[in-house]
């Protein structure tokens, strides 16, 4: 197809190619080619709206099961633990769709619908188009300034100049009147002074649908992040990491660049005030001068938790002490290194395993996670391990660190397995 089809949406039509392709074990590169997408678009498809079918009967998937010696009796501390991976299902194309084993597999199966994506599709694209840019109280607010004025025959135009508070424009305020958002507090646009005198019509359900505030990331891109690092500035790659997002625990995840050293604090609550918060007690255990020596930039993703921007960069008594960047929508790549990381700590805490049954309760808990996780030598840092580095380049920092809880392991003894906090 035309390499113009990139940046359109995806049709019934092209869901079927898809799904062709799946049936036929294609890759997504492939798919994306016939298609004159981009693969990441094609992935990105396939794991939104791919259903699972199937639901694997063993308590984990564990790719030893066959074998097992423990009565299959699985737990995230058996030392024969494996976690299952399908090339198919969780690499490429990644769907069951026309897999000659889906008959026989026992673990997880997950098929793709076109004609249930594009059902879906349709329906969030809808909804995320409708809805009134703010909350009830809010509306509550403007209403109450507007609907005496506006009876004295004053504009719109009139009140928000005399009324800064309210944040919207006039416009806007012409389009509620006319879709009675004001109507349960006795508004409507009949209060106009110029409207034509007749009942308004039935409206629709007021639907609030407050949107988020980006103001926070303007000069904050990753573009603004390249601008202004230089080969002298410190950059700390910040992210969260967790299984369950409806109870946690949470993990807020620093990962030191010059050294490779990852730090962590665990937080009951996945919120933006809990990342501010972790931000403050790292700069705590650190120090003021430790913290904005080598957290001079802070990168994160674009989560809703690290939304307080202003707030991290600002510490006690209103005195800068950081620069907080954000990466691009759905580029985890520009802080691959910290994401990398994450996989040691996969290792000893797998995902779709509950975190506290497994022993993750508590900070300390997690101090002795990440003691091993840099504990363990990289090739990258020539057979160091991060802690290693980090002791020699900044014995300060590894100071603070050591104080804190993190130790050093001697590498025979290093455990990246799930029954380390057994």
């Amino acid at each position: 197809m035309a390499a113009a089809n990139k940046n359109l949406h995806l049709t019934l039509e092209e869901r079927k190619i898809i799904l062709k392709g799946i049936e036929s074990a294609a890759s997504k590169t492939d798919i994306a080619n016939t298609l004159g997408k981009d693969k990441s678009t094609i992935g990105k498809e396939i794991k939104k709206y791919r259903i699972k079918v199937y639901s694997c009967h063993l308590p984990l998937e564990c790719a030893n099961y066959k074998t097992c010696r423990h009565y299959r009796n699985c737990r995230p501390e058996c030392i024969d633990f494996k976690q299952f991976r399908c090339n198919r299902r969780d690499r490429s194309p990644g769907a069951c769709n026309g897999c000659p084993k889906i008959h026989t597999c026992r673990f997880d199966k997950f098929k793709y619908d076109p004609n249930q994506a594009d059902f879906y599709y349709r329906k969030t694209l809808t909804e995320s188009r409708l809805g009134i840019n703010a909350t009830r109280e809010e509306i509550e607010q403007m209403a109450v300034i507007l609907k005496p004025l506006l009876r004295k025959g004053q504009s719109p135009f009139h009140i928000l100049e005399a009324h800064p508070e309210i944040t919207v424009c006039e416009k806007t305020i012409y389009n509620y009147l006319e879709a009675n958002v004001f109507g349960e507090f006795g508004l409507s646009n009949l209060d106009l002074r110029t409207q034509v005198k007749r009942r308004p019509t039935k409206k629709k359900k007021v639907c609030y649908k407050k949107r988020q505030d980006r103001k926070y990331l303007a000069g904050r891109s990753y573009k603004d992040y390249l601008d202004f690092c230089e080969e002298s500035t410190r950059t700390c790659q910040m992210d969260t990491v967790y299984n369950d997002i409806s109870c946690g625990p949470f993990m807020q995840t620093f990962k030191f660049m010059d050294s490779s050293f990852l730090f962590a604090l665990l937080h009951g609550e996945l919120n933006s005030q809990n990342m501010l918060s972790g931000v403050g007690k790292l700069e705590s255990i650190l120090g003021p001068q430790l913290f904005q020596k080598h957290c001079e930039v802070l990168l994160s993703d674009r989560g809703p938790e690290f939304t307080k921007a202003e707030e991290m960069e600002t510490g006690t008594g209103g005195i800068k002490r950081c620069h907080i960047f954000y990466c691009d929508p759905m580029r985890a790549d520009q802080k691959g290194s910290l994401e990398n990381n994450h996989k040691l700590l996969r290792y000893i805490l797998p995902k779709g395993t509950d975190l506290r049954a497994l022993g993750l309760r508590t900070q300390e808990d997690l101090n002795k996670v990440l003691s091993h996780v840099n504990s363990t030598p990289r090739e990258k840092l020539g057979g160091k391990s991060p802690i290693e580095l980090l002791e020699f380049l900044h014995p300060e920092l590894y100071t603070k660190f050591y104080e804190f809880g993190i130790r050093k392991i001697p590498k025979d003894e290093v455990t990246l397995k799930p029954f380390l906090l057994k």
